[in-house]
């Protein structure tokens, strides 16, 4: 044990610890625990029965199918809007270039938000800051439902955009429940919410904008989003660590059991100074741009969303040649939505393999296992874009519509893998700090998104000769080039992770505290053997 004046080590307890914002861990073996006037500081080792980590099986799939119910609700959040373009326009006399603007800052501020939101959900605790995200996502629906002009629109969009907490914070809930080695299947099953929530938003806001006035365009979004805030209020307990830890020590010493032990947020005091204030925002970003993980597979998800999202919006141009409705051509983007579950249920089988692998032969599957299964996939993006760009020429030259569909599936199945591959790899390399680390990839794939809002209805539009096929197959020449990193990773992952050193040091705490927890198990058996021996 050590005294205060020596630094804490950095585990998945201490982020109080200003370290944590420069990228460092202290070495588990140089330091143990905080001591403090007599206050002990418990720590997981000593606790493990009360973290996420040993929830039943049964409560950690209910957190999580709640945690889904959030990211559908957000991502039908992001995508419905584009259901209220026609509606602003003609209301409010702007072009629908500009009626487009809120929606590119709502997508550029939620980037952001997720960066933002996740250290605080590392420091307070998963639940608290939920609840907070979805409340004033949830406000920010009401002005604009009863705007009576443009500017509304832009504010309070961008608004919801910077209180959403997003995807960082949901993948942040599962690391804690999850150990790395363990998380494949819920990061599956979460990153199918991420991604399918944005077409099932496209789906109900069809119906929306053809029956119904412009207001309810968000008027719906705030039904979903207080429905789904309830459930998580009811149904959801705090799975953060550290909060745990701090419950955990306050019962201890309310029943006598251990008066003198104390929680890391308790020891360590909540009075934020401005450097810890500084460190806790400046956290994701610093990790964004000094960790190459968190880089490389950021951007590389970043520019796969926006070549999607720009992609996306050739529907409406491509499927009323076939006289597809407002309804119908909303509709056509299930096969996008098939697509991403076909992807997902040919994931299951890979992860299957390599968690068995892991068990049999501990140590024998590389990191970069995570993302073989996307090796394969990742053209599926390329070949999905030239294939619907030229099925794009319409009934004038005999295509049926369902040959479009069948190659935009093909696009809906790399969009998945390239998200679930990257976000997994992640998560499994920052494990507590998953948030942060994820923040990341938020930050680029919904600032890049933001971005093509602007120019992606101009693309289908002027380009001369045949815009939809030639708009179509510039996108499937970049993603081509954005494919190219995949393999790359794939191939010098070791190298890309040794230049990463928070992960590197998280590894090595993380190998540290399973030997703990270890040793106090083997110990409590031994324990308990002397005893029924003497008896």
């Amino acid at each position: 044990m050590v005294a205060e004046t020596e630094k804490p080590t950095a585990v998945p307890e201490t982020e109080r610890d200003p370290n944590y914002g420069e990228g460092t861990v202290m070495d588990q073996s140089k330091t143990d625990r905080i001591i403090k006037d007599e206050k002990v500081e418990l720590q997981d080792s000593d606790a493990w029965d009360k973290l996420g980590y040993s929830f039943p099986t049964w409560r950690k799939w209910q957190i999580l199918c709640v945690v889904f119910l959030i990211q559908i609700s957000i991502n039908t959040n992001a995508s419905m809007y584009a259901n209220a373009v026609g509606g602003i326009h003609e209301k409010f006399g702007v072009s629908k270039q500009v009626a487009r603007i809120p929606q590119a800052t709502f997508l550029i501020a939620y980037g952001f938000g997720c960066e933002l939101w996740a250290p605080w959900s590392e420091e307070y605790g998963r639940w608290p800051i939920q609840q907070l995200s979805l409340l004033l996502v949830n406000l920010w629906q009401i002005p604009c439902a009863l705007s009576k002009n443009y500017a509304t629109f832009v504010v309070c969009r961008t608004l919801g955009g910077l209180s959403t907490a997003g995807g960082s914070v949901t993948l942040g809930v599962l690391a804690d429940m999850w150990e790395p080695d363990e998380q494949e299947y819920a990061v599956a099953f979460l990153v199918l919410s991420s991604v399918g929530g944005s077409v099932v938003g496209t789906i109900i806001g069809g119906f929306v904008e053809e029956h119904l006035p412009l207001s309810w365009v968000f008027w719906m979004q705030l039904i979903i989003g207080v429905a789904v805030q309830l459930v998580h209020l009811v149904c959801n307990p705090e799975t953060r660590s550290t909060i745990l830890l701090d419950r955990e020590a306050k019962r201890r010493r309310k029943t006598g059991e251990d008066p003198n032990i104390y929680g890391p947020n308790e020891i360590r005091e909540r009075r934020l100074t401005f450097k810890e204030f500084r460190t806790i925002v400046w956290r994701p970003f610093y990790m964004f741009f000094t960790e190459p993980i968190v880089l490389w597979l950021s951007l590389l998800s970043g520019f796969s969303d926006a070549l999607i999202f720009t992609f996306l919006q050739s529907f409406a141009p491509v499927y009323e040649q076939w006289g597809f409705g407002t309804v119908a051509v909303h509709l056509a983007f299930i096969p996008i939505l098939l697509g991403y579950i076909l992807s997902y249920l040919s994931y299951l089988p890979s992860i299957h393999y390599f968690r068995g692998k892991r068990r049999s032969k501990p140590g024998s599957v590389k990191p970069e296992a995570r993302l073989w299964w996307l090796l394969f996939l990742a053209p599926l993006e390329a070949l999905g874009m030239f294939g619907f760009a030229w099925t794009s020429l319409g009934p004038s030259h005999g295509i049926p519509w369902i040959a479009t569909m069948v190659f935009s599936c093909m696009v809906g199945i790399a969009n998945y893998a390239i998200y679930q591959s990257s976000i997994d790899y992640q998560t499994a390399a920052y494990g507590p700090y998953a948030a942060s680390a994820t923040g990341g990839n938020d930050l680029a794939r919904d600032f890049l998104a933001g971005v093509a809002a602007l120019y992606s209805t101009p693309l289908y539009e002027d380009i001369p000769g045949r815009p939809l096929e030639y708009a179509s197959t510039i996108l499937a020449c970049l993603a081509i080039l954005v494919t190219i990193p995949i393999y790359i990773v794939y191939k010098k992952g070791p190298e890309i992770r040794a230049k990463s050193k928070f992960a590197q040091s998280l590894d090595k705490t993380r190998e540290q505290s399973k030997e703990k927890r270890r040793k106090s198990s083997l110990a409590g058996l031994h324990a308990e053997k002397i005893h029924r021996e003497h008896v």
